[in-house]
Parts: structure tokens; sequence; C-alpha cells
């Protein structure tokens, strides 16, 4: 058995193809596997579990497909969708995970997160994230009728496209001493994480030992990307 990773597939009407990746997947590598962990940004935007979201509802009903099969789904929310609730869980079959979270993965004790924690030098993003993750501000956004919510979310679309273009690319990367500080924190030589789109392995030395950190990759209209761990170590596998 395996269990796989994907994150960053920034679902949208305007890119159907990643869709039709994902459906594919859902319905097909995916019914192999032990668990299925969906790191964060999976959808371009989450308004609430409480709005109609039809351009979402075949890959709602996939997943929920996937959970009644036995398959084990854990979705950990993203900047984008970090409006995501209990409601969707509940329906589509998957349990939330606090960011981070630490697993024992096939008897290495791995460390999961979205990633955008680790980007301590964007500083435009980490006040947006703490705004974002304030349970207080997410009540009064879902507080609000759903038409606003929405133009909130295309607003902070657009916001996030601007800022990313103009930022350095070192900017927007993960910092490497926050990686670190997160991993000794958290006792584990294994990061998994996504957000920044830059999909790689890196080796590094961590208090004389070899420390892992996976990048999971972004998704695109021709294709997808999953990661697959088993007892024999981590590979990634392409999807079109």
């Amino acid at each position: 058995m395996s269990t796989l990773f994907i994150s960053d597939l920034h679902l949208a009407d305007e890119r159907p193809g990643i869709t039709s990746i994902l459906l594919r997947f859902l319905d097909g590598k995916a019914r192999e596997a032990e668990s299925l962990y969906l790191l964060g940004d999976i959808f371009e935007y989450w308004i609430g579990d409480d709005a109609s979201m039809p351009q979402y509802q075949p890959v709602c009903d996939a997943i929920h497909a996937l959970s009644s099969t036995g398959v084990n789904i854990a979705f950990m929310r993203g900047n984008r969708d970090f409006l995501v609730g209990q409601e969707l869980a509940t329906s589509t079959g998957m349990h939330l995970l606090q960011d981070p979270t630490v697993i024992d993965l096939y008897g290495v004790p791995t460390l999961l997160t979205h990633g955008d924690m680790l980007c301590t030098d964007d500083l435009k993003h980490q006040e947006f994230r703490t705004f974002a993750l304030d349970p207080a501000n997410q009540a009064q956004i879902l507080s609000l009728p759903i038409e606003h919510r929405d133009r909130i979310a295309q607003g902070i679309r657009l916001l996030s496209k601007s800022n990313n273009a103009l930022e350095a690319a070192d900017i927007i990367d993960v910092n490497q001493q926050a990686v670190e500080n997160c991993m000794l924190e958290h006792k584990v030589l294994r990061m998994i994480h996504g957000h920044t789109h830059r999909p790689a392995i890196h080796e590094f030395e961590l208090e004389g030992e070899t420390a892992q950190r996976i990048v999971l990759s972004d998704w695109h209209e021709d294709a997808g990307s999953v990661l697959i761990c088993d007892a024999e170590g981590c590979r990634t596998e392409q999807l079109s």
C-alpha cells in the first residue's frame, strides 16, 4: 500500500484540464492507496461551506466516492481555501488536518504543512495569513452575504498575482532557518509541503543528521503531479 500527497491544484473554471486530471486520478490511481493527503490550495478559492459552488461539485462527489472505498482522505487548508470547514469535510468523507501536523509515514516521523508559514521573508503574505487564520476574522467573513464573500475572494486572487509578480523570487520562497526551526521543534527529519510551486527534494544537515524537505508540485492544464510514499521511500509521478 502507499500514501499519496498532492497540493496546489488551484481548481478553477478557467483551468478545466486540471479538474479533468484530478477526476481521473481520484477514480483511478488514488483507489490503490491507503491514504490521500490534500495539502492545501486544492481550490483556487473557497468562500464557505454554505455557498453553492457548482464548479467544484464534481470534485467533491469524486472525493466522497473515493472515501467510500475505504481510502483515508485528509485535507489541510491552504491560503486560498482557508475557509474549508467541517461541513465540507463530513459531506466528502475527509478529515481536516491542523497545519502543521506530524504523521508516522512508514516508520518515519514526517511533518506536513501547506508551506506558507515557512515563507517568513514574505511579510505581506504573513500579514494576510495572520488575518486569515484568526477565528474571529473567519467568523466575520462567513457572516457576510455570499455575493460579498465572492467579491472579496476575487480581489484576493488579483492581489496575490500582483504581489507575486512584484516580489523577488527568494522573498516568496521558504526561509531555510524557518524550515530548520520548525523541524527541530517537531523533532522530525522529513518535511513535506507545497505552496511555493517549486517542486524538489532538498537534503541538508540538521544537528548532524541528514534531513529532507520534499516540495510538492503545483498542477497545470496538461499535467499534474503526485508524491507517492511507501515503505521503500518517496517518489514523484506525473499525471496527464
